[in-house]
């Protein structure tokens, strides 16, 4: 076997290709492998083709119009010497034919077949029904034998005979009625889940591969293009087991696939991989440019003079002939007794570089066209957490099961939904920012009950000013009280916070009786303060943490949070 490849200008060679008197060949073929990114696809199809000695062209059509031209590669493996010219990209009308599915319309027919056999049989009751209440409606002296009348004597068995009839006719009535009614919507049902079809002349892209062949031979092709409205979705399900006595937590992390695409074209019984790198995020770093101050008078007549010239540069241009309108089209936006087994499920296998990885699924799965989205399950991993209790007492005074571990994975953790269960128990869901390989990651796991938590005011003392004082003041003190209920000790890490002043006029000062706090400003945060400790079971603890305010006695001060 030869292989060809990618070439777009065949060198000089007894195979170069010419123009003049190439064959044309339509070359039909399928979707063998697509990697996913998260903002868009990589599709690779192949082609397997008979071809003659000399010039031909090879035509794939009907490819989707979100195919980016400029992403188009070709590659081949010949059984003979070939060589590969000019690649080029198309628009061409689509195929209007309606998209038929041969089962789900001999589904329906045979449901309108059922529907009106129902018909008929309604029909059929209620001409029965009507004889049945017309004959109820005659007198009885003019019915019997030889139209004598009923003898009295039999009137009441008569009444009952009608009666019961018209029952279980009306009874069949409704019971068919009520077939119908389902017969129609299921009917509906899958007419609505009819295939759509194309709008006539709805664009495809058509691709053309020149090649030259030095004698008879059979190749295949191998045609890679990337398309966007096609993207993958990270998720992710954590199962943590706090443990118990004699049995240390851990935590089982699964990282799971959720693909979807509107492309244009189903990808059918294909390899399907995912992968973390970004395609349509830029190639570089923007450029920085320098940054100028000046009076703003100045600008803003320099913006001004700016603004007219463009406004001439516009008038000039309309006042122009029009342009001959361009005929490239752009394309659109983007047994009882035996042992019973649990079922092991089967995980991607990880292709992990320097600057990227890439998850490849097993088998070959199908992901159609219409966006529904398709989940494929990529890793499972179990490791060693850490599990604190955080409590943020001045906004509540619950807490909460913190649990973190280090991420020693070779794939980073892109951001996504992390649904969250706690010893069996599903207790929310979290999410993910991107975590690196060696990075720490932490996730919220629901509430802890068996930690009581409770914050009281020790004082909220104000000071107004005097004749003298011409200030102000405010001491306010709390105390949180924290208790292990836990026949285990665990760690607890405890938030609160401190007024922040913006201005000079307002002085904050911590209390000389507060709690030393562990970290005095959590993650950079103004005023954000943390303790930091362990609890044995059943033990308690205290913290105390306070402040006092001075302000101008002619003013008024207000608190508020800080924008997140």
């Amino acid at each position: 076997m030869r292989i060809t490849t990618l070439a777009f200008l065949a060198a000089a060679s007894p195979l170069a290709l010419t123009a003049a008197h190439a064959a044309d060949i339509d070359a039909p073929s399928r979707i063998d492998a697509v990697t996913v990114f998260p903002d868009g696809a990589m599709v690779t199809r192949l082609t397997e083709v008979a071809l003659p000695q000399g010039n031909s062209t090879l035509l794939i059509k009907g490819l989707p119009t979100v195919l980016d031209p400029a992403s188009v590669r070709v590659e081949a493996i010949a059984d003979g010497a070939l060589a590969i010219g000019s690649v080029e990209t198309r628009l061409s009308p689509g195929d209007a034919r309606p998209v038929v599915d041969a089962a789900l319309e001999a589904r329906i027919t045979a449901l309108k077949d059922q529907s009106e056999t129902i018909a008929a049989r309604l029909d059929a009751l209620d001409v029965k029904r009507k004889s049945i209440v017309r004959f109820s409606e005659t007198s009885p002296t003019g019915q019997g034998k030889d139209d004598k009348g009923i003898d009295p004597a039999n009137w009441k068995s008569a009444w009952d005979v009608v009666g019961d009839e018209l029952a279980r006719v009306n009874e069949d009535i409704r019971v068919a009625r009520g077939k119908r009614t389902e017969l129609t919507e299921q009917i509906a049902a899958l007419e609505q889940a009819r295939p759509a079809t194309a709008k006539p002349g709805a664009p495809k892209r058509d691709i053309t591969v020149a090649v030259a062949a030095g004698g008879a031979l059979k190749a295949t092709l191998t045609i890679v293009y990337r398309v966007s409205q096609a993207a993958w979705t990270p998720r992710y399900d954590a199962k943590l087991d706090t443990g118990a006595k004699g049995r240390k937590p851990s935590l089982e992390l699964v990282r799971r696939a959720e693909v979807t695409q509107r492309t244009g074209e189903d990808w059918d019984e294909a390899t399907i991989a995912v992968s973390t790198v970004r395609t349509q995020g830029g190639t570089a770093a923007p450029e920085v440019t320098p940054m100028i101050v000046s009076f703003a008078d100045d600008f803003y007549a320099a913006s001004r003079a700016a603004g007219a010239a463009d406004r001439a540069r516009r008038e000039f241009k309309a006042a122009a002939p029009a342009a001959v309108p361009s005929t490239a089209m752009a394309p659109p936006p983007v047994a009882k007794e035996q042992a019973m087994e649990p079922a092991k499920p089967v995980f991607a296998t990880l292709d992990a570089g320097a600057f990227q990885a890439s998850f490849k699924v097993p088998g070959r799965v199908s992901v159609p066209r219409d966006g529904s989205p398709k989940t494929f399950a990529l890793s499972s991993t179990t490791l060693p957490p850490e599990l604190t209790a955080r409590i943020s007492p001045a906004l509540d005074q619950t807490a909460y099961l913190d649990l973190s571990f280090i991420q020693n994975e070779d794939a980073p953790l892109l951001p996504g939904e992390v649904n969250i269960q706690r010893d069996g128990i599903f207790v929310g869901k979290g999410r993910f920012p991107l975590v690196a390989p060696g990075d720490k990651a932490t996730l919220g796991a629901g509430s802890d009950d068996r930690i009581k938590v409770a914050r009281v005011p020790l004082r909220q003392k104000d000071n107004e000013p005097g004749w003298i004082n011409s200030s102000r003041s405010q001491v306010t003190e709390f105390k949180t009280s924290i208790k292990n209920l836990h026949e285990a000790p665990i760690h607890i890490m405890l938030t609160d916070r401190i007024p922040v002043s913006d201005v000079n006029q307002i002085t904050v000062e911590p209390l000389s009786s507060n709690t030393p706090a562990t970290d005095k400003s959590v993650a950079d945060k103004r005023g954000v303060s943390a303790w930091t400790f362990d609890l044995a079971a059943s033990e308690a603890k205290d913290i105390r943490f306070g402040w006092r305010l001075k302000w101008p006695g002619d003013r008024e001060i207000l608190m508020h949070a800080e924008p997140k």
